[in-house]
């Protein structure tokens, strides 16, 4: 009786809310190609027809919940701290791998039985929705005002910043520390646009 007062007691953001840590958690446990919605209503502890009325399948409610959870830049509005704002953002990606969402992420990617099209949707309507990759709407920011040329700000500049943290995650014990990541904004990112390790 318990358990199912507690199931009609939530409602909007609060129920989404469950559902979303659920899809995370199922999908990390079984991979996307396992994942139904079966599995997410029980971990939800929510009747599978309420999945239904707001999804149409189980890797919807996954993007669903990825999109939600995938941080967002948010360079310094006067753009007077490149180096400070491309650190933070680094320092976004990091916290973010650590979180569910991340888990979540690296358990599709990593997944041998994921099909390109949950790939795509990934990219499509997570990543690129949330700003693209990290460092992405940083630098675009810092661009349009000036502070470096435009057409510097290739797709490989772009994700150096990505790719660099990425492989120190892979490599190393421990999470890249703030002086970690200012190394690869100072030796890496600003030469790549052509500005000093002190240029702002």
């Amino acid at each position: 009786m318990g358990d199912h007062n507690a199931r009609t007691r939530r409602r909007g953001e609060e129920l989404i809310s469950a559902i979303h840590k659920a899809v995370l958690e199922e999908v990390a446990e079984v991979g996307v190609a396992r994942l139904t919605m079966d599995g997410i209503g029980k971990r939800a502890a929510t009747p599978r027809t309420t999945l239904y009325r707001r999804w149409s399948d189980p890797v919807e409610v996954l993007l669903d919940a990825l999109h939600h959870l995938h941080p967002v830049e948010e360079p310094t509005p006067g753009a007077d701290d490149l180096r400070g704002d491309l650190i933070r953002a680094l320092r976004l990606m990091v916290d973010w791998m650590l979180s569910p969402a991340g888990r979540a992420v690296a358990a599709i990617l990593t997944d041998p039985q994921r099909t390109p099209q949950i790939s795509q949707a990934l990219f499509e309507r997570v990543f690129a929705e949330r700003g693209g990759t990290f460092t992405s709407t940083v630098l675009r920011h810092y661009a349009e005002r000036g502070h470096f040329p435009a057409e510097l700000l290739t797709p490989v500049v772009a994700d150096i910043g990505e790719a660099l943290v990425t492989k120190r995650m892979i490599d190393a014990a421990v999470p890249p520390s703030d002086d970690d990541l200012a190394a690869i904004v100072e030796q890496a990112i600003l030469p790549a646009i052509g500005l000093g390790r002190t240029s702002s």
